[in-house]
């Protein structure tokens, strides 16, 4: 992943989150919980390092500025979490494919 820019830490409530994982969908049903409920920079894709398990993505918050409600995250992972009416978020839907 690339190296976090001090822009992106520059003032608290500001947040870098790498998020880990199995598989995409997981990857993106953690990032769709937290742009839920914070001003969230989201990624439109997962990475994967070869002889590295799992999937990566990396997403930016603002902690200032909350949009929503606190999700509990098994209703994240179980696709359940509600569309988001900010532009970039992504929907993970119980299928497990993103939409």
């Amino acid at each position: 992943m690339e190296t976090i820019r001090e822009v992106h830490v520059a003032e608290k409530g500001l947040a870098v989150v790498d998020v880990a994982s199995a598989d995409e969908a997981t990857a993106l049903a953690v990032q769709t919980a937290l742009a839920g409920r914070w001003a969230t920079a989201v990624a439109d894709r997962t990475t994967q390092t070869p002889g590295e398990p799992g999937v990566r993505l990396r997403c930016y918050l603002d902690l200032r500025q909350e949009v929503g409600p606190a999700l509990h995250p098994c209703r994240a992972v179980s696709g359940e979490v509600p569309a988001s009416s900010s532009a970039g978020v992504l929907e993970v839907p119980a299928s497990g494919h993103t939409v």
